[in-house]
């Protein structure tokens, strides 16, 4: 089932209002995957910090001194930003890899959600309204990004299975449907230097697209590569730094609607998850094609 969404600003004085209109994409998802939510926000960049988004079961226990238990990773440079079961660790781009090592030692819990200079992702267990609520996403800026609501088919209720999956900087994506070869792209994949949290599809196509613009693809080439070494059935909804696309196997048997106008991009999973946007009635409605590619980015204005 599950139910994705997402939203591309063309115009930027809409960017105050993503988080709140991409909220309430969401949350009219509900009924499709109630077990579990999350969510990818891209702000404005960090002028060459990163930021680590992580998670802890155990906030209350992780976070009040992690930002001095990372101090000799980032020569006292992280700054740490709390939000319920997640915080933003905030550093220098020259000691994010050490600090990113560092969390297996002073806080082994965590668990990293994203890293990247513009993304920010929380996910967690529960609806999506309150998941949302918890983490304050209707307040959040930014330029475009994508959410997903679960219900788990392939495996447990967890936050780590919760959506999206984040591989590589910067990167993320949210799938409805289910993979048939992921457990051999997985092991080509582990070979390559890929990491893995869990057992869920998901993620192995978030590390195949990860991989493949790794080696010097942008996000459509990627998108075009998964036709060929993707088996299953699938929609995917994908975010980089600047970018956003969508992709849907050649049967394309599950639901999707997209809508553009000259103010944004929007995806949904149902037409209902549209019908709040700014000038949704003359917009351009259409149901995104089997094997098709759709991708836009803010370098290129595509």
């Amino acid at each position: 089932m599950c139910g994705i969404v997402g939203l591309f600003l063309k115009d930027r004085t809409l960017e105050p209002e993503l988080g709140a209109l991409l909220s309430a994409m969401l949350v009219t998802m509900t009924d499709r995957g109630p077990d579990s939510a999350g969510i990818a926000i891209y702000g404005a960049g960090t002028d060459g910090a990163v930021k680590i988004t992580v998670q802890s079961p155990q906030p209350e226990a992780d976070f009040p001194g992690l930002e001095a238990a990372l101090a000799p990773a980032s020569e006292g440079t992280a700054r740490v930003a709390i939000k319920s079961t997640h915080a933003v660790i905030t550093v220098p781009a020259a000691h994010a890899e050490a600090v990113r090592a560092a969390l297996g030692t002073v806080a082994p819990a965590i668990r990293v959600m994203g890293v990247g200079e513009n993304v920010e992702i929380y996910k967690e267990v529960g609806l999506p309204r309150d998941v949302l609520a918890r983490f304050g996403i209707a307040a959040m800026a930014g330029t475009h990004g994508i959410g997903h609501t679960r219900m788990a088919t392939e495996s447990a209720v967890t936050t780590l299975g919760a959506h999206p999956f984040s591989t590589g900087p910067d990167q993320c994506l949210v799938h409805n449907g289910s993979l048939s070869n992921h457990n051999n792209l997985r092991r080509e994949l582990t070979r390559e230097g890929m990491r893995f949290e869990t057992e869920n599809d998901s993620e192995v196509a978030a590390a195949y697209l990860t991989a493949e613009m790794a080696s010097g693809k942008n996000l459509g080439e990627a998108l075009e590569g998964a036709l060929g070494d993707l088996d299953g059935f699938y929609t995917f909804v994908v975010g980089t730094r600047s970018g956003f696309g969508v992709l849907r196997d050649p049967i394309a048997c599950k639901p999707a609607v997209m809508a553009e106008t000259d103010r944004y991009v929007a995806f949904g999973s149902e037409y209902r998850a549209l019908v709040g946007l700014p000038g949704i009635e003359t917009a351009r409605i259409w149901e995104p094609e089997p094997a098709t590619v759709y991708f836009w980015d803010h370098r290129t204005a595509a």
